[in-house]
């Protein structure tokens, strides 16, 4: 007597959802804005056929060069890692979407991901021999350290003093100055810290920053309360005038964003007098409008004792007047 045996059912083959494709003009209502705008990027870099090329050694962790075909343009990319944050790019978008990530980095990361023992390595993490200084772009951005293999510990514990363990080693903002030190005792034990070029243009902007409010602040101690911010133009400031010229002068770039009315301009002119008077600069341009060029002229001549000038006329014409020694050139 045979019995038969019941086929044993296949089991049925799991697939990884697709991720849902985005919109780029329609943010979803319940991602935001970051992480939409990171998640379009993600998204069109994968879809892209840019050339990639390995300008180091390391199959994962190192440059690579990026191209794109279509507009002839080429971006050096640096993967340190599959967070946000980790990587860098030299494209525009890169430098000032603040989201830590770009297309041709999440190119880069889709190529490398489907390569040979690839998803393992991002997730395994980047761990050089060398140490680096280096800034991340996403968010508020913040210098950090990571700490090679051979890092000696007297280097370590100078770094501590430095960067910030608790905040994955974010600089300290009191510790700008510090940073060459930190160079100068690595180079002296002989191990290889690497410091990138944008973390000393960073810097350098912190230090300034830090400097503008440290006079500031000494020049008007008590704030746009100070009776010395009477005496800035030729007319008195408001209160809310003072404080968005003062802010101006500490941000040193801002947007001045108020009601129609309320002055903008004679903020604007009393930030440019806040920085010449305590900062040495010597020239101003504004950029506006045909329509209001004049405007400006004037209101310069209302409320200052320094000469603004119109540009106007042909090339030849407009180059002579850049030329000329005055404080504010106005153009459209």
């Amino acid at each position: 007597m045979s019995t038969c045996r019941k086929p044993t059912p296949k089991k049925s083959k799991t697939t990884k959802a697709a991720e849902p494709r985005l919109s780029r003009t329609r943010r979803p209502s319940d991602l935001p804005t970051a992480d939409w705008q990171t998640a379009l990027r993600r998204q069109f870099g994968r879809e892209q056929s840019f050339g990639l090329k390995n300008l180091g050694t390391e199959p994962v962790f190192s440059d690579f060069a990026v191209s794109n075909p279509a507009t002839h343009s080429n971006y050096r990319v640096a993967i340190r890692g599959a967070d946000l944050g980790q990587n860098f790019c030299t494209c525009p978008d890169f430098a000032t979407n603040d989201l830590g990530t770009c297309k041709h980095i999440e190119f880069t990361l889709a190529k490398l991901q489907t390569k040979r023992g690839g998803k393992a390595t991002l997730k395994h993490g980047f761990e050089p021999n060398y140490s680096e200084i280096w800034l991340d772009y996403a968010g508020q951005r913040q210098v950090r350290l990571r700490l090679g293999a051979d890092c000696p510990d007297a280097v370590r514990m100078q770094a501590q003093e430095l960067f910030d363990v608790s905040a994955q080693w974010a600089l300290r903002p009191e510790r700008f100055s510090g940073l060459q030190a930190l160079l100068q005792a690595a180079q002296e034990v002989g191990h290889d810290l690497r410091c990138y070029d944008d973390v000393w243009q960073f810097v350098a902007g912190q230090l300034d920053a830090q400097q503008r409010d440290t006079l500031l602040s000494k020049a008007y101690p008590k704030g746009a309360d100070d009776k010395a911010l009477n005496k800035l133009l030729k007319t008195k400031l408001y209160p809310y005038q003072a404080q968005g010229a003062l802010f101006a002068a500490r941000a040193g770039r801002c947007l001045i964003g108020d009601e129609m009315g309320l002055g903008k301009t004679i903020q604007a002119i009393a930030a440019a007098e806040l920085l010449a008077r305590h900062f040495g600069v010597q020239r101003v341009l504004v950029v506006c409008p045909t329509s209001l060029k004049h405007q400006w002229k004037n209101e310069f001549a209302r409320f200052t004792e320094r000469p603004a000038q119109v540009i106007y006329g042909l090339r030849s014409k407009r180059q002579t007047q850049y030329q000329d020694e005055v404080f504010c050139k106005i153009t459209h």
